[in-house]
């Protein structure tokens, strides 16, 4: 049965999740967790000074970044943000398991998925969609009831962004599974600007270059 994150990095590219189960090399790496970490300081970060602020791996400047936190502490679940019922809440469902980094009291309860990244302009990357409505049905099949939406912080830039299970999303999540449940080898290479980041660039074999690499260093 996938991970929540198994099926995340799928949606992001289904041979770099083969070789990160190959090499058992699942996990976030350290700098990701202290960006998500920021997710469960928001009180007392909104407080904090410049000199504090200017020591953590946000994407802003400290006086955006608190105004980004103040925006934040509008919403109507703030409180909820800064001291959910659950963290790190582990579910299993009918098709995937994993951790929901903050479970939110209500009727029905939010699942919440952390991301390290920022956001795009309008809703979330489809990565996160998926993870978001992996939690969400897990959830659902845990608790026999619908949830409806779930949410993605994103910590570093201080934004939260609603994801509602729409037939779409839903549709891109049932592509995912069946991808991950089908995977019994190496699939194709996508061979696009994913590859430029990717640490399994050089094994994977695609033709894409880094910038360092044009550059001759």
């Amino acid at each position: 049965m996938p991970t929540f994150s198994d099926l995340s990095r799928a949606a992001y590219c289904p041979r770099q999740l083969y070789y990160a189960r190959r090499d058992d090399d699942r996990g976030p790496p350290p700098e990701a967790e202290a960006r998500q970490a920021l997710a469960f300081r928001y009180d007392e970060l909104r407080e904090a000074d410049d000199e504090t602020l200017a020591d953590l791996p946000i994407d802003s400047s400290p006086v955006d970044y608190r105004d980004a936190l103040d925006r934040l502490s509008t919403r109507p679940d703030w409180q909820q943000l800064c001291e959910p019922t659950e963290q790190e809440y582990y579910v299993e469902g009918k098709d995937c398991h994993g951790l929901l980094h903050k479970l939110l009291a209500g009727d029905p309860p939010v699942p919440t998925v952390v991301s390290p990244g920022e956001p795009p302009e309008q809703g979330v990357w489809e990565p996160q969609s998926v993870r978001a409505v992996a939690a969400a049905n897990a959830l659902a099949w845990e608790r026999q009831r619908e949830i409806p939406r779930a949410l993605v912080e994103y910590p570093a830039v201080g934004i939260v962004r609603e994801v509602e299970l729409t037939c779409r999303r839903t549709a891109a999540y049932r592509r995912v599974l069946r991808t991950v449940r089908s995977m019994d080898g190496p699939p194709p290479r996508v061979d696009d600007s994913r590859c430029e980041s990717c640490e399994y660039r050089t094994e994977c074999g695609v033709k894409t270059r880094s910038l360092r690499s044009l550059l001759g260093f």
